[in-house]
């Protein structure tokens, strides 16, 4: 296995982490709120509600304080090591660039960010998590 190759991979698993942490906020979301009106006891969970916020406080700061995301930046170190553009890579790597990576004013992104923040912590307001333990119900 050649040394380019290796990089590449590596870049491509970063930018699969990546698509997993954004579907893992969004979708994360969407469950708690359906899993409350569904009466999924598992979704309140504190581990997964305290992951869920983590993850969202932690863009949020990143975009308030106009930091580049740790993983997009080693993405692209990956990527320039393995003596390709930044923007190079496999065919699935090509398509999650194209959802993940697009361009706007870094305000919008913000924005977008604080608002989609503020939907998490109105979550944790409308549908608090157990601070109780029960193995039954937890994942």
């Amino acid at each position: 296995m050649s040394e380019t190759f290796v990089y590449r991979l590596l870049a491509d698993l970063v930018l699969l982490l990546h698509a997993a942490l954004v579907v893992f906020v969004v979708g994360g979301l969407a469950i708690i709120v359906a899993g409350n009106l569904l009466a999924w006891r598992w979704v309140n969970a504190l581990w997964f509600r305290l992951a869920h916020l983590g993850v969202i406080a932690i863009v949020v700061a990143e975009s308030w304080f106009g930091l580049v995301c740790p993983l997009t930046s080693l993405e692209m170190w990956l990527r320039a090591k393995a003596k390709g553009g930044a923007y190079v890579g496999s065919f699935v790597a090509h398509w999650l660039r194209s959802v993940l990576f697009y361009e706007a004013p870094a305000w919008v992104f913000t924005v977008v960010y604080s608002l989609f923040g503020l939907l998490v912590v109105a979550a944790w307001r409308l549908f608090p998590p157990r601070f109780g333990r029960n193995r039954h119900e937890d994942f």
